[in-house]
């Protein structure tokens, strides 16, 4: 699972079709005087477009590193929503009624499709926002703001720390709004499911447990204040100043923000009575074709979906008894994952030093990618990955592991975050394929190195969508074996089974929101099919139930990028060069499959080489 700054709008930096041929009637420098500035125009349109679209996100700005309202955090009401929506159809209206699409180059053209279908995403997304759980398995928003304040927020000066303590006052206003959209969303039957509550409660309490909440150790906004302030070149009393506010905002709004919260989630708690999918909802079966279509950027049905699920599981399964024999397992597969998650050789210690073996493990794995990389890759990210454990603190709410984009001006590394909660639950043949996915050549060859493309628009470059996305980090898991990796025949069967779980997704998402599996049932299949620990296997299920859709988008888009390589390679033959085709492929930032398809279709028409961005 990967984190983006912004998913609702899109990117792009191929041209898709060739450049019509101007009538021979025509001046030619006249023709590309006219065009030249027309896609200025259009250029600088959506630079304002941008501006005025992360204007109404504070924290947005600071993640891509401005300090522009840095003292405020978002407003995450329903207005605010209704809000958004609004100025991007107003965007949209002014881009058709300002700018003649016929004056304009092949990659212009593609930055207007890509700017209208953002908005056609949006208004989907927005049609259907009162059936979102704010509160889910795998995150929520009581966890999601100290993690923004640790990671993004930078304290350079006396203003900067200034700046975070108004921004942890703020919290009070930010918190009654969370509460009162999850008691609005309850009232009208959307209830996130029983076993959100007990976890998002305990994290949530987590947030403000310990100094200067209590006598415990260091709570971790605290613990970092202090940090940040102390490395400030100011004389002590401002020193002093500063650590003052802090605590008092902390022990003051703050903590009556996350009370408030607690006393919403105590209040819906009883009204929890299912831990079903969301066919359970009003409207719900809706409700999840439209999470299909925003998830994947097809219109394949939950049922194509399901099948395609159950293809891939048969034929990954057949690839790993190919393994199994080369091992000298005898027994059955179900009896080799079970020699897999049982077996001390496969674990590491359930201590600090198994935890800090993992990491460097993990480092070592993108490290020999990135001696490697120049060979498969023409252009690599300038930012700089680190893999770091999830915090304590959020340990119960986060994902197996996940991508956190950098800062664009370097402030901020890309960081792959992998939970590490129970060593017990860490499956050691998986996590080479994870590193590959999570870091590199994964998501952070991807998300990092978009954000850095010249000359795309700013929606391009910061913009995403999940079956592109994801679908390159399963890819990518791959690409590691192509690369010359997965040497020990388990860690190869590792990267199998990290492949047959993203298969598996297909099949108990759409078993639990259009074929009314329960989760016992979702859980089951897992085990059966899978390599996956009891730990994650329970957060996996959980995560599709409360986040209906995501889990999809891995495999469509993987199975989008392999069928385009395979297709190209088939057609250009001698002349297909695997650098060429991963730049085209990741030369434009996140893009709908559809497009994808488009560019890569473009690249094999044009015979082949290097893409022209």
């Amino acid at each position: 699972m990967r984190h983006f700054l912004i998913s609702s709008v899109a990117v792009l930096a191929l041209c898709a079709t060739a450049p019509a041929v101007m009538a021979q009637t025509t001046a030619p420098a006249a023709a590309s005087s006219e065009a030249q500035s027309e896609d200025a125009r259009l250029n600088a349109f959506f630079d304002q477009a941008f501006q005025e679209w992360i204007a109404l996100s504070p924290q947005s700005m600071t993640a891509l590193g401005l300090k522009t309202d840095y003292d405020k955090l978002d407003d995450v009401s329903d207005a605010a929503s209704a809000r958004s929506l609004a100025l991007q159809e107003a965007q949209l209206a002014r881009m058709k009624a300002e700018f003649d699409p016929s004056k304009l180059n092949a990659q212009s053209k593609m930055s207007w499709r890509l700017f209208e279908y953002g908005v056609q995403q949006a208004r989907l997304s927005n049609q259907w926002r009162d059936w979102g759980f704010q509160f889910a398995a795998n995150g929520n928003p009581t966890t999601s703001l100290p993690v923004f304040l640790i990671n993004n927020h930078r304290i350079s000066s006396v203003a900067d720390a200034e700046a975070y303590v108004s921004r942890i006052n703020e919290a009070e206003r930010y918190m009654g709004q969370v509460a009162t959209t999850l008691k609005a969303r309850a009232a009208e039957g959307v209830v996130s499911p029983r076993f959100v509550f007990a976890p998002s409660i305990e994290n949530t309490r987590n947030v403000i447990t310990g100094a200067p909440f209590d006598n415990g150790a260091e709570n971790p906004v605290w613990a970092d204040f202090q940090k940040k302030v102390g490395a400030l070149d100011a004389d002590q009393a401002t020193k002093d100043r500063l650590l003052a506010s802090a605590r008092a905002a902390l022990t003051g709004p703050y903590k009556r923000g996350f009370d408030t919260v607690l006393t919403a989630l105590a209040e819906v708690q009883p009204m929890a009575d299912s831990d079903a999918g969301v066919w359970r909802l009003p409207q719900g079966e809706a409700y999840y074709n439209a999470r299909l279509q925003l998830s994947t950027t097809t219109d394949l049905t939950a049922d194509q979906i399901h099948q395609i699920g159950l293809d891939e599981v048969a034929r990954i399964q057949r690839e790993m008894e190919v393994i199994k024999a080369k091992v000298g397992f005898e027994g059955s597969l179900q009896d080799f994952f079970v020699f897999l998650k049982t077996d001390p050789r496969f674990q590491y210690p359930n201590t600090p030093e198994g935890k800090e073996q993992y990491l460097t493990d993990a480092r070592a794995f993108i490290a020999q990618v990135m001696g490697v990389a120049p060979q498969w890759f023409s252009n690599l990210p300038k930012a700089a990955l680190e893999v770091r454990a999830v915090e304590p603190f959020r340990e119960a709410t986060a994902s197996i592991a996940f991508y956190n984009a950098p800062a664009p001006d370097g402030s901020r590394p890309g960081i792959y975050y992998v939970n590490l909660s129970d060593m017990t639950q860490v499956l050691k043949p998986q996590i080479e394929g994870i590193s590959y996915h999570e870091g590199a050549p994964g998501h952070h060859f991807q998300i990092a190195y978009a954000q850095e493309i010249e000359g795309l628009p700013r929606f391009r470059r910061f913009g995403g969508y999940g079956a592109y996305a994801e679908g390159w980090g399963l890819y990518a898991e791959q690409l590691g074996k192509e690369m010359g990796f997965y040497q020990d025949p388990y860690s190869d069967f590792g990267r199998l089974s990290t492949e047959l779980w993203r298969a598996v997704r297909l099949v108990t998402d759409t078993g639990l929101h259009a074929k009314r599996w329960s989760r016992e049932q979702a859980m089951d299949y897992f085990r059966q099919n899978s390599l996956l620990s009891e730990r994650d296997i329970g957060k996996e299920v959980e995560r599709y139930i409360t986040n209906p859709g995501q889990a999809t988008s891995y495999k469509i888009g993987e199975l989008k990028i392999e069928e385009l390589r395979h297709k190209a390679e088939a057609t250009l033959g001698a002349r297909f060069d695997i650098k060429d085709f991963h730049a085209v492929v990741l030369g434009s930032g996140s893009v709908p499959l559809d497009v994808l398809a488009d560019q890569v279709d473009t690249w094999i028409a044009a015979g082949g080489g290097k893409p022209a961005l």
